[in-house]
C-alpha cells in the first residue's frame, strides 16, 4: 500500500512530538555525541514530516519511518564537510595559542602593524592562500598580496636591524 499525503492538525503534531522527541534525541545523541546537534536533528525530522505529510499504515510504520529518517539525517551530518573540518569550542579552548619566544620570528611577526600581521600569520603559520585570506578578511585578493609583500619587507627590515637576518 502506497502512503497518501495528508495534512496535520495541532493535536496530531503534539502527539508526534510527545511520542517521538525523546526517541529521536537519544538516537541522534548516540550518533553525534552532542546534545545541541541532537536537538537540531529532532527538529529536522519533525519539519521533514510536517512539510510533506504522510499517512502511515500502522504505528510501527510511523515509528520505523521516524527512526530511519533520524538515522539518515545523523549520517548526513557525520559525512558533512562542516562536521569533518570543525571542532567543538570546548576542545578548541584546550589548544594553547602559540607563544612567541623573545627573539623568534613569530615574535617579530607580532610586532608588525595589525593589517600586515594578520595576513603574514594566516599565510605562513596557518597555510592559507592569498585568495582564501582575502575571502576570510573581506578584502580584495590584490590588497592581500600587497600586504603580504609589504609585511615581508617590514619584517625583513626589522630582522636586519636586530641582526637576525
Amino acid at each position: 500500500m502506497v502512503p497518501t499525503e495528508r495534512t496535520w492538525d495541532r493535536t496530531e503534531v503534539e502527539r508526534l512530538v510527545e511520542t517521538y522527541s525523546d526517541l529521536i534525541l537519544r538516537l541522534s545523541y548516540s550518533y553525534l555525541k552532542s546534545t545541541e546537534d541532537a536537538k537540531d536533528i529532532c527538529q529536522t525530522v519533525f519539519l521533514k514530516l510536517l512539510e510533506k505529510p504522510r499517512t502511515f499504515a500502522s504505528p510501527e510504520h510511523e515509528r520505523a519511518w521516524i527512526i530511519r529518517t533520524a538515522a539518515n539525517i545523523c549520517k548526513d551530518v557525520l559525512k558533512s564537510h562542516w562536521r569533518r573540518t570543525t571542532v567543538d569550542m570546548d576542545a578548541a579552548g584546550d589548544v594553547p595559542a602559540p607563544q612567541a619566544e623573545e627573539g623568534s620570528l613569530l615574535a617579530a611577526v607580532g610586532l608588525l602593524p595589525p593589517k600586515y600581521r594578520a595576513v603574514i600569520y594566516l599565510y605562513y603559520y596557518e597555510g592559507y592562500a592569498a585568495k582564501e585570506i582575502a575571502q576570510m578578511l573581506g578584502e580584495n585578493p590584490a590588497t592581500v598580496s600587497t600586504r603580504l609583500n609589504r609585511g615581508r619587507a617590514k619584517l625583513k627590515t626589522m630582522l636586519e636591524s636586530e641582526g637576525m637576518a
